[in-house]
């Protein structure tokens, strides 16, 4: 980290030719990088406010069910011993890769084979120093001149907490013996590679934690069972490439409850519930394949530097060849650049953050031309910007007629209710959202976006974007996904719109 710097790479947005694709794609200005350990003391806040009572340092021992459907979990107090049971109508399984609800329901997981052990030390240093010039909350440290124990050959240094907490993640070499890479380390070794990565000896690594981990590329085969839903790191396991990990484990939740809430309040059919794993698992499969697929995108580059080499000779001897300014020289250099920028996918990959596509029972698609998938919704790169149902609301900049605060259309849906856009000529939608809500006990909240509408498309871009004219809809699950929407307006509005809603929630 003292030391010299062979590349750097744009990220999440900075990009200069990337930033318009992010500005396009969501209201918010910036990525936020919060760390489990930081994200979950405010989730726990938030949980207690609202009432739930949360219980720590608590195992799962065994899940049964009762005659009438319900599932007792046998559960165990760690601190005080004490075993009781807790009787559910759901149970939900995001007890983590180790999850003891998938092994009690049986799940088949989908495997492929591990790409070795890595290792987590949390650290406390003082690096801010060091990262006034190099601000970045993610590094590569490599040293080929230099030899390294089985488990440490190269370094992921992930900031925690600017710029004092890091987490250093040591990868073995891919051809070092699986046993001798997890055999434990001394307290001193560790201490020792920790201050060879940092470089500097001023600094004094004070040591946290240490834990190892399989690199997975594993994900289950359905993720629920009757009553019973398993979500997060319990049904995908991946390494944390492209910053999948906790941005859809949230995802899956916010899937999931939407649903709970309305088959809980009578508003729909359990049927719904379903809909769960239809709709995430491919999310999943997408998630692991594009992880490990970034992970495999960094074996160019560290080729082409030497760091796949085992003898030391030759890693020196390939570093040597970076200075030529010769051909060979010239050829080195530009494969590394090459080997690089192939990392871009993870950096940004757009497409695989928002290309979500959901087909299910919850989307109302019957009346597309043509309903699949859009090839473009496969790039891992680009977001494909549509309203085709199954895709996310694509957010648009909004405003009043005389200009005030503006608003962005993810502002306006969401919130716990479906919602319905249309604009110009579509005052009928209006009336029809208000009879389909009180005929269904559905919240439907209408509004009409273009000129002199509730609001106005001031940058046109929502024109450009809704796909559907002017007196047509776009209609909005909960979860802000597109669930229906239609070209034009039909003769009996009312009962096509109650039709889909009623499709919508398996009624």
């Amino acid at each position: 980290m003292a030391g010299e710097e062979l590349a750097r790479m744009y990220s999440w947005g900075h990009d200069p030719f990337r930033k318009g694709d992010y500005e396009a794609a969501s209201p918010c200005d910036s990525h936020i990088d919060l760390p489990q350990t930081k994200l979950e003391p405010i989730l726990v806040k938030r949980a207690v406010h609202d009432g739930w009572k949360v219980r720590f340092n608590t195992t799962l021992l065994m899940m049964s069910q009762t005659d009438g459907g319900e599932r007792i979990c046998q559960v165990r107090d760690d601190l005080t011993g004490v075993t009781y049971r807790i009787i559910s109508r759901y149970v939900f399984g995001c007890d983590g890769a180790k999850s003891q609800v998938m092994r009690e329901l049986r799940i088949p997981l989908i495997k492929k084979p591990s790409q070795g052990l890595a290792l987590n030390v949390l650290v406390k240093a003082d690096l801010s120093h060091l990262a006034k010039t190099r601000i970045g909350n993610l590094h590569w440290v490599v040293q080929p001149d230099k030899d390294y124990p089985p488990w440490g050959w190269m370094t992921i240094l992930r900031m925690v907490k600017p710029w004092t907490e890091w987490l250093f993640i040591f990868l073995p070499h891919p051809d070092a013996d699986v046993g001798a890479a997890a055999e434990e380390a001394t307290k001193d070794e560790y201490v020792a590679r920790l201050k060879e990565v940092i470089g500097d000896d001023s600094v004094v690594p004070q040591i946290l934690n240490v834990s190892k981990w399989w690199i997975n590329e594993t994900v289950a085969e359905y993720y629920s069972e009757g009553n019973v839903f398993c979500l997060g790191d319990a049904v995908h396991r991946h390494p944390p490439f492209n910053g999948l990990g906790s941005n859809t484990c949230i995802q899956d939740a916010f899937n999931l409850a939407w649903k709970i809430s309305y088959v809980l309040s009578g508003k729909a059919g359990p049927a719904l519930l379903d809909t769960f794993s239809t709709e995430r698992q491919p999310v999943g499969v997408d998630v692991i394949t594009r992880a490990n697929a970034g992970l495999r995108d960094h074996s160019s580059w560290m080729k082409t530097i030497g760091m796949l080499e085992v003898d030391i000779s030759q890693r020196k001897a390939i570093l040597a060849e970076f200075e030529d300014p010769g051909k060979d020289g010239q050829l080195r250099r530009s494969e590394f650049q090459r080997g690089i920028e192939q990392t871009t996918s993870e950096f940004h990959g757009l497409g695989v953050e928002m290309n979500q596509f959901y087909a299910s029972s919850a989307v109302h698609q019957h009346d597309e031309q043509y309903p699949q998938r859009p090839a473009a919704k496969d790039s891992t790169q680009k977001y494909h910007i549509t309203t085709l149902p199954g895709s996310r609301l694509p957010h648009v900049w909004l405003n009043s007629r005389v200009p005030g605060e503006k608003l962005s259309t993810i502002d306006l849906a969401g919130h716990g209710s479906f919602c319905l856009f249309t604009g110009p000529g579509g005052e009928a939608w209006k009336d029809a959202a208000k009879v389909v809500s009180e005929s269904l006990d559905v919240q439907i909240r209408c509004y009409s976006i273009g000129w002199k509408q509730n609001y106005e498309d001031v940058y046109f871009d929502w024109a450009r974007r809704r796909e559907v004219d002017e007196n047509g809809c776009v209609l909005v699950r909960p979860d802000r996904f597109v669930a229906w929407r239609c070209i034009s307006m039909p003769e009996d509005c009312v009962s096509k719109l109650k039709v889909v809603v009623e499709s919508v929630l398996s009624l």
